[in-house]
């Protein structure tokens, strides 16, 4: 085998991931050392892709598109499967368990809530337009709660899918509105946190009901874990955990899919492409599957050790993710979006409003006791990134005191199920005009069945914010 640089397929890839590395490094130190970019509190990740971007467009350095996108498509999988893999949060005593579990499903209705709001007015945005505009794609408007609710990742996995139904530039366009997303976190988050800061309204509500996701060395070491001093490190344990699973995602997809071809080659047609670039969801669900066999080899004292660690799979999660969100931004193709400013700026901005619009009413019947805390969270995670939410989050809440954090993880593993109907609405909307049409009503029915558990009070009564 050739080991030196003629050989580009063997140092293509390790020559992206340095590049990714770089860019992340630089921004590091960009945020430590300009107080300017701190205050924006853009992440790490989100400033490194667009240095990247940057660079790329004024070519200064190439970029293997191919390889960004595959690092996007397996790294979004990878995360979510780590992110399934931790052990629950448990309330504490009954109550808490009860109580938790109701705002766990309403936090869930919320975030899937929302992706409704954004589809519409991305549905009426493109629909609209695609009357009068040939280049822009009936069901393009779809891409909004890709972005913005789902980030890079699902805008790169359904921007291509459009595409190779005829959407040119669908790709890039998805990844774009993930970009502007992250601006809104940014830009708009930190000037309602400003806003609030000449009004502040402290919550009643300052003892998490939850026992923390990251408690430090209890966290980091439990006693019937692997000891720090076994034959194998217990980060390897997670990696091969996730992997593992990974490849098991792998396995079951194709299996579903080539069943599904061998019944129906139509079906399988258009089925199959939703369930590879969906495949996330496959993955969490046996990720999920794979942490009950666990526990319940444990109880059973089959399994003497407990091999998950939230603590490490939390940061391999963060790791996944910031690799797919740096490459995601960078491998935007600015030409590719040149005839779309109209709707992406619509789109962008109509579905900045009524995200906002949406999660202020929710916040209220939702959380009481923590409106601001809930509502800045939410509108942080759901137009960027959980990390973008979170760290809204610690500016009214820095000792995350109240459940707003928590109610990010655990919702999101709500939503996971919630948010199925969603593949629906992607495939069917980019059918035709009747199916968007049709696609377009059953958003709003489904969006009105979830208002309901939004609104149902806890306790059998309603509470109100004193």
């Amino acid at each position: 085998m050739d080991y030196s640089a003629a050989n580009s397929g063997m140092w293509s890839l390790i020559i992206t991931l340095g590049l990714l590395a770089l860019a992340l490094g630089i921004s590091l130190i960009l945020r430590a050392k300009i107080p300017a970019i701190r205050r924006m509190m853009m992440p790490t990740a989100v400033l490194a892709g667009f240095i990247l971007l940057f660079f790329k467009e004024v070519h200064l350095i190439e970029l293997n598109t191919d390889i960004l996108e595959m690092l996007v498509y397996h790294t979004i999988a990878m995360g979510f499967i780590a992110m399934s893999l931790r052990k629950a949060l448990r309330p504490k005593g009954d109550d808490g368990k009860r109580t938790g579990q109701l705002t766990g499903l309403k936090s869930g209705a919320i975030i899937v809530g929302t992706y409704l709001v954004q589809a519409f007015v991305g549905l009426v945005i493109s629909m609209t337009l695609a009357s009068f505009m040939p280049r822009v794609f009936q069901a393009s408007g779809l891409l909004l709660p890709m972005g913005f609710g789902q980030g890079p990742g699902q805008a790169n996995n359904i921007g291509s899918t459009y595409e190779s139904m005829g959407f040119v530039g669908g790709r890039s366009y998805g990844l774009a509105i993930a970009a502007a997303g992250y601006l809104c976190a940014c830009t708009v988050g930190v000037l309602i946190l400003h806003r609030w800061s000449r009004n502040p309204l402290p919550s009643t509500y300052r003892k998490s009901e939850y026992l923390p996701a990251e408690s430090g060395v209890s966290m980091f070491q439990s006693p019937d874990e692997i000891p720090v001093s076994d034959s194998i490190d217990r980060f390897s344990v997670q990696f091969i955990l996730v992997l593992g699973v990974y490849l098991l995602t792998y396995l079951v997809t194709f299996g579903l899919t080539s069943l599904i071809t061998a019944i129906s080659p139509g079906l399988g047609n258009t089925v199959n492409t939703l369930l590879w670039g969906f495949n996330f969801i496959i993955g969490s669900a046996l990720a999920m599957l794979v942490g009950k066999v666990l526990d319940k080899l444990h109880d059973l004292g089959v399994s003497k050790r407990q091999y998950r660690n939230n603590y490490l799979l939390n940061r391999l999660s963060g790791l996944f993710f910031d690799l797919m969100i740096t490459a995601g931004i960078a491998s935007i193709s600015i030409q590719d979006i040149s005839g779309l400013w109209i709707p992406f700026i619509l789109s962008v901005v109509l579905g900045a409003v009524c995200t906002w619009v949406f999660l202020k009413w929710a916040s209220r019947h939702a959380y009481p006791d923590y409106q601001r805390e809930g509502l800045i969270s939410m509108y942080g995670m759901l137009t960027g990134t959980i990390g973008s939410g979170i760290l809204l989050l610690r500016e009214i809440d820095p000792g995350l005191d109240t459940p707003a954090a928590n109610n990010l993880i655990i919702g999101s593993s709500y939503g996971i199920v919630l948010g199925a109907p969603m593949l629906i609405f992607v495939s069917l909307a980019a059918r035709s005009t009747v199916m968007c049409l049709i696609t377009f009503a059953m958003i709003i029915v489904y969006w009105c069945a979830l208002s309901l558990i939004i609104r149902r009070p806890e306790g059998g009564k309603k509470r109100h914010r004193k």
